[in-house]
């Protein structure tokens, strides 16, 4: 069973036709490939044949996973956003204490995450330990490096 995720509009709108794709764009395509396979014959010695098959049943279970998040997706409210705090939805400004390095995320569910813009997955190392932070406090956060050390100077919408 899933837990709840939280996603914005946007988010959960992209879910939902990457969902809508792949039963009315995959499925189908796959459908002929197998219809196609099967009728060059043999079953028991055709290459097509397996793949396709094999394509379906990874299809298949990637639209039942989809499908799981949806059940289990939650729109946020950004008007219900607690902004004393770092949560889902929110921006944060960081200082890198060993370096002084600054830097901004936005803390987002975990199918939206996309560093290059900035958004990192809530259930990420770095966003469990910056969730529940307020400004000025220092969040240590365990990578593979080893302890990483920031100060929260910031907090805002995402």
């Amino acid at each position: 069973m899933s837990s709840v995720s939280y996603y914005t509009p946007d988010g959960l709108k992209k879910l939902r036709a990457e969902l809508e794709h792949m039963k009315t764009v995959e499925r189908p395509h796959i459908s002929n490939q197998i219809a196609e396979a099967r009728d060059k014959g043999d079953l028991s010695e055709n290459a097509e044949y397996d793949a396709a098959k094999e394509a379906q049943g990874l299809l298949e279970m990637k639209i039942s996973k989809l499908e799981d998040v949806l059940a289990n997706a939650r729109v946020l409210d950004s008007e219900n956003i607690d902004l004393s705090k770092v949560g889902v939805l929110t921006k944060v400004k960081l200082k890198n204490v060993a370096n002084g390095a600054t830097m901004t995320y936005s803390l987002v569910a975990e199918k939206e995450a996309d560093i290059k813009q900035s958004k990192i997955s809530v259930s990420s190392p770095i966003g469990k330990g910056l969730l529940g932070k307020r400004v000025g406090e220092i969040a240590e956060i365990q990578v593979p490096r080893g302890t990483m050390n920031f100060e929260i100077l910031e907090i805002t919408m995402a």
